[in-house]
């Protein structure tokens, strides 16, 4: 006996699925009008973002002077004075030896272009001087034609210098009132928010942070992995400058993909022309492999573990952030995406409890201050 199906079931079904729908696409224009917002703003969310980053680095040291009677302006100049000494010193531990061997990696060079000339010269390319002299011609005269573009980049190249250096310059006064006002931020928080939103938004605002500094406490496991193995490698190698390639090569990791590229790329260069092409080749199969490993294993396992997202979703996060926003959208996306997680995990935590909602008094007190 066949079921027949019932119209009123039909039509309520057909309504639930359209209101879903049309909630569905105001909650994402709202997404999309809220990003268009900050992407008008960016000059000022930038900052903010490197200094909450930041932050999350320095906090623990901050912390650890405040229990110990320090003032809390004291603790957090001191912080943030010795993190910029710190930077000082990697990039002077970076430029020292480069600055120091550059005439020996000039003379490489050099040296270098030469070896390739000649193997260009003999079999089975047999390109003669006159060739490689007609080419380099051809090269400079599309330079020459071309040098009103290339003033262009550079003086784009030079704005986006100074946007660099006022940006860090920002995120670092930003730092400093972070540290030192941070633990009042809750607390005013809940004094500004009615009802319900006085509890909710401060712990999800809490557990926030707690997922931002698990994520760049990650991403900084994941460098020392890598500055540890590649910088192995190249002392196997006898490879110079090692110390600076692996501090460089830490760094960079925090700048996805173009960081890893750019990192390597120097590393290749330097075994290039100290070593000889085999150890070049060598050195880009062991920074292959280890970015490898880090992109498809190490990275995954490890921010999946910190920040309670599952592998799969932190490879289609980067990678959908990748996209819609190039580097700064890969290295936003897995904060982001964990960001997404608490928020859900506390709307299912609130939708799943029966209690009632306390009263704005009870709502004040019940509020979290962070240690």
């Amino acid at each position: 006996m066949s079921a027949t199906l019932s119209s009123t079931k039909a039509a309520a079904a057909l309504r639930t699925a359209a209101r879903v729908s049309a909630e569905s696409m105001l909650v994402l224009l709202m997404a999309g009008v809220t990003l268009w917002i900050a992407g008008r703003m960016w000059s000022v969310v930038w900052p903010l973002i490197v200094g909450l980053f930041l932050t999350t680095l320095t906090w623990p040291l901050t912390r650890f002077l405040r229990r110990h009677g320090w003032p809390p302006a004291l603790a957090a100049g001191a912080v943030t004075v010795s993190f910029m000494l710190l930077v000082a010193g990697v990039i002077a531990l970076i430029a020292v030896p480069v600055t120091s061997q550059s005439g020996e990696l000039s003379k490489g060079v050099v040296e270098g272009i030469q070896q390739l000339r000649e193997w260009a010269a003999g079999p089975p390319l047999n390109i003669g001087d006159d060739e490689i002299s007609g080419a380099f011609d051809t090269a400079m005269a599309r330079v020459q034609g071309s040098i009103g573009s290339m003033v262009t980049a550079v003086a784009t190249g030079v704005g986006t210098v100074f946007n660099g250096v006022v940006t860090a310059f920002l995120a670092l006064f930003l730092m400093f009132f972070f540290l030192k006002d941070g633990p009042r931020f809750l607390p005013w928080l809940a004094r500004q928010l009615p009802g319900r939103l006085a509890v909710d938004v401060p712990i999800v605002a809490e557990r926030s942070w707690d997922t931002l500094g698990a994520f760049v406490r990650s991403q900084a496991f994941v460098g020392l992995l890598d500055a540890v193995l590649i910088g192995l490698g190249l002392w196997v190698l006898d490879v110079p400058l090692v110390l600076p390639l692996a501090v460089l090569t830490f760094v960079s990791a925090f700048v996805p993909i173009v960081g890893a590229l750019f990192a390597g790329l120097v590393a290749v260069l330097i075994a290039l022309v100290s070593n000889g092409l085999t150890d070049a080749l060598i050195v880009l199969a062991i920074i292959v492999v280890v970015q490898q490993l880090e992109g498809n294993v190490f990275q995954p396992m490890i921010q999946s573990r910190g920040l309670g997202l599952h592998a799969a979703v932190v490879l289609l996060a980067v990678t959908l952030g990748g996209s819609l926003a190039g580097i700064v959208g890969s290295l936003l996306a897995v904060p982001s995406a964990a960001f997404i997680a608490v928020f859900w995990n506390h709307l299912r935590e609130q939708l799943s409890d029966e209690r009632a909602a306390p009263e704005p008094d009870e709502a004040h007190a019940a509020v979290p201050v962070p240690s």
